[in-house]
């Protein structure tokens, strides 16, 4: 088996964008709290996702090893000891749309980011990001985010191409010297004029939501471009950069995002077997109706154009 991943995954398309499994070394150095327990019992309570037969088994097959070394299931681990678990690993999915470069400057690169894709390496995601397929089928290397949008968001994506340029945004970002913009289809007829939303934004990393409550000051301004009575399109400018911020000052307002499962509210059923999520049980999720559309800087702008449902 050889245990490094490819450089360049192998993607296969069928109803969405998959990456061939791959092998995989995830590494981690023991924390003092995990010295003296042996390798087995370490793995199976603080990894919980596989049964502990399955990790005796991998200690003995030289899947989980310890400082590059196939230890006996009964090894007890010392603190700082290099943990190394080799897996087969499956990625999820992702939304098979073209990922379009608008702007290709000698130290920048904007993208049109599709929804369902995350920006960088992150949970069970490596090869299946916007990164990771840039690399792959572009050549685009090295990137630097310039800033991020949850994996559900679509729209202008920046990246620096050198480290000073990077450093550069940064301190952009902390002077406050941004000003950003999406758009969102919300539901109902959102009001005339601007709205501002000055909320506290809470985010619940367990739960994986926001909430308005005591938190981290935020702000928001809103201002309706179109509707039909039954849906808004929303010109969205947030001031702060909160988790979810734009999703959930829109269900502060009364009209959170047309599609959004974790902020539209209704009633739970406690006998149904689909809540409390929004779609049926085993339904694709879809990229929601938010859109970064402009960023704006000092002395430069860039844009990308609006969605379909917008």
């Amino acid at each position: 088996i050889v245990w490094e991943s490819p450089a360049n995954p192998d993607y296969i398309y069928r109803e969405g964008r998959y990456v061939r499994p791959y092998y995989f070394e995830f590494i981690s150095h023991a924390k003092n709290r995990w010295a003296g327990k042996t390798i087995v019992d370490l793995f199976a309570e603080e990894f919980k996702g596989r049964p502990y037969d399955y990790y005796v088994d991998a200690v003995k097959s030289g899947r989980i090893q310890v400082d590059g070394q196939t230890v006996h299931p009964s090894y007890v681990v010392q603190s700082s000891q290099k943990i190394s678990h080799f897996l087969h690993r499956h990625e999820p999915p992702v939304l098979a749309e073209k990922i379009t470069v608008l702007e290709s400057e000698a130290d920048v690169i904007t993208v049109c980011k599709p929804a369902s894709i995350p920006v960088h390496p992150c949970g069970q995601y490596r090869k299946n990001t916007i990164v990771g397929i840039l690399q792959a089928e572009q050549g685009l290397a090295p990137l630097f985010p310039v800033h991020r949008l949850d994996r559900l968001v679509s729209g202008l994506l920046i990246f620096a191409r050198n480290a000073d340029k990077a450093e550069s945004f940064r301190q952009q970002i902390e002077g406050g010297l941004l000003q950003k913009e999406y758009v969102a289809k919300v539901v109902g007829l959102f009001p005339e004029g601007e709205q501002v939303v000055n909320a506290n934004v809470n985010f619940n990393a367990r739960e994986g939501r926001s909430s308005v409550e005591k938190g981290k000051v935020a702000c928001t301004k809103f201002m309706r471009i179109s509707t039909n009575g039954k849906h808004s399109i929303v010109l969205c400018k947030p001031v702060t950069g909160r988790t979810h911020q734009i999703r959930v000052h829109l269900q502060y307002t009364g009209h959170p995002i047309g599609n959004d499962i974790l902020y539209l509210s209704f009633s739970i059923d406690p006998m149904c077997t689909n809540c409390p999520g929004l779609a049926p049980v085993g339904y694709d999720e879809e990229g929601l109706w938010l859109h970064c559309v402009r960023y704006t800087g000092p002395d430069w702008s860039y844009e990308c154009p609006y969605p379909e449902w917008a």
